[in-house]
């Protein structure tokens, strides 16, 4: 099924209208609606639960929780809109002796308006008609139109039903959120003048497609693409040698969750040669099992992906999970550093799926060398001893991720007001993050006015207003009172 063009123009004249009522709706009536959003799909749950496991075969368990962090994004945005410091409320005062004299000035974020979101195949709620991209876009005051995945079109149209009905009888205007369909219908989306902003999360050739489409605008709009990621670990001899059969089953665990579909996927992992971890990881990835990968599309790229690497003369295989019916089975390769630096263009490009490199190294040195020559990845995660000497090896990750772990594993990302969730190129297409409170700003503008009258301000710019909201004034920063009103 695609939208047509006469479908899709409605829809984005629906959205360009519901634009001026989100961008000046106030704080209390905004985060009533995304509350509502939230009830709603929580009301719905036992509905949208066995239609997502249908489409994607992800079990209920990990669906409910799901749902659960999805309708949390929500309630978490509600929290950040009623608190204010997103919207950066900043004044200066005007003053005629200074040199030259100053006008007043004040400034703040708005909402860009009308924003297209591309739903994820691996997160059918969390990041997709409702997802993180979603609630940060109405959070910030826009209107969205979501391309649904192909991957669970029945649950798209669903939870787009639901969501539309619910901000609708909660007084949100109509357009404030709808669905489209069809590769082509996506194209056109982004390249609308009516769209502001996208976020994205799929494939590099996907992402890099609609975001050169995005750029060749006539006039550009930023586009938010989270796109392919290694997710590098290092492990330090001593950390091996400390802990080496619980690191491997942490990694086993990891590598092979979601059977090995999330974003954040340890897929390359540096171990020091001749300390036993391949052994360990051998014996633990052996009581593991895959299963089914999402789409058809995924599931013929997974062997194609696995086949290129083993192909290399430097990879060997270490281990292999247990043998399924059906699906994905997990594997762990192994190579060495100097055939990363080599090859690094064929060895580190992320592989969608359950399989793992490990690539040994000798020396720090060495280390180092093929660490330089790992993409930029969504997270880092280094596990070492307190007497280890890791300053340069941490130097040469957080270069290279947005988020560094030093206990753990990167799968699972808390939704909380200090995560990140991008990285450097082909992580994300900006340093913005698309998971947690700040995710907001992808979706935001800035506006100063000069000398305005106060009866032509924002209301947040208003002194009266302002004192209850942070804000900056002359430089000094002003925290309310109280608990924030709106």
């Amino acid at each position: 099924m695609s939208t047509s063009t006469a479908d899709l123009e409605q829809i984005v004249a629906a959205a360009r209208a519901a634009a001026p009522v989100w961008r000046t709706s106030t704080q209390a009536v905004r985060a009533g609606w995304l509350r509502a959003l939230a009830d709603a799909l929580d009301a719905h749950a036992d509905e949208l639960v066995p239609l997502a496991d249908r489409e994607t075969r992800l079990g209920e368990a990990r669906l409910r929780g799901e749902v659960g962090r999805t309708t949390g994004q929500l309630r978490l945005f509600a929290t950040v809109v009623e608190e204010g410091s997103y919207l950066e409320l900043t004044v200066d005062d005007a003053d005629s002796a200074a040199t030259p004299p100053r006008p007043e000035l004040r400034r703040l974020l708005v909402g860009v308006g009308p924003v297209a979101v591309f739903s994820a195949s691996n997160f059918p709620f969390a990041f997709s008609v409702c997802g993180g991209d979603t609630a940060s876009a109405l959070a910030a005051g826009n209107p969205v139109i979501v391309k649904a995945h192909s991957g669970h079109p029945e649950l798209s149209r669903r939870t787009a039903q639901i969501a539309a009905g619910a901000l609708e009888a909660a007084g949100a205007p109509a357009g404030s959120l709808a669905l489209i369909e069809g590769r082509e219908a996506g194209n056109a989306l982004v390249q609308h003048p009516v769209i502001q902003a996208a976020g994205f999360t799929g494939s590099l050739s996907g992402g890099r497609a609609l975001f050169d489409l995005a750029s060749g605008r006539a006039d550009p709009i930023p586009f938010y693409g989270e796109l392919g990621s290694v997710n590098p670990v290092v492990l330090t001899r001593a950390a091996v040698a400390a802990r080496g059969a619980a690191l491997a089953t942490g990694l086993a665990g990891s590598f092979t969750l979601g059977v090995g579909q999330f974003c954040t996927k340890p897929g390359v992992v540096f171990v020091p040669r001749g300390a036993g971890f391949e052994d360990a990881v051998a014996a633990a990835t052996a009581g593991t099992t895959g299963g089914r990968l999402l789409t058809d599309r995924i599931t013929a790229a997974f062997p194609e992906g696995v086949d290129r690497l083993a192909a290399d003369p430097a990879v060997e295989i270490v281990a292999r999970g247990a043998e399924t019916a059906d699906g994905a089975r997990p594997l762990v390769l192994a190579t060495d550093t100097t055939a990363v630096v080599a090859r690094a263009e064929l060895l580190l490009e992320e592989v969608f799926g359950p399989v793992t490199l490990l690539v040994q190294y000798d020396t720090d040195d060495e280390l180092h060398d093929a660490l330089r020559a790992v993409p930029g990845s969504l997270t880092a995660t280094l596990h070492a001893e307190d007497g280890d000497q890791v300053t340069e090896t941490l130097e040469l990750l957080q270069a290279r991720a947005g988020r560094v772990l030093f206990a753990g594993w990167p799968t699972g990302v808390a939704v909380t007001w200090s995560q990140q969730h991008g990285g450097p190129w082909p992580a994300t297409t900006s340093l913005h993050t698309s998971v947690g409170a700040t995710a907001i700003r992808r979706f935001l503008r800035p506006v100063a006015y000069q000398d305005a009258p106060e009866r032509l301000l924002p209301d947040v710019l208003r002194d009266g207003v302002l004192a209850r909201l942070p804000h900056r004034r002359n430089g000094v920063l002003t925290l309310p009172p109280g608990p924030v009103a709106s």
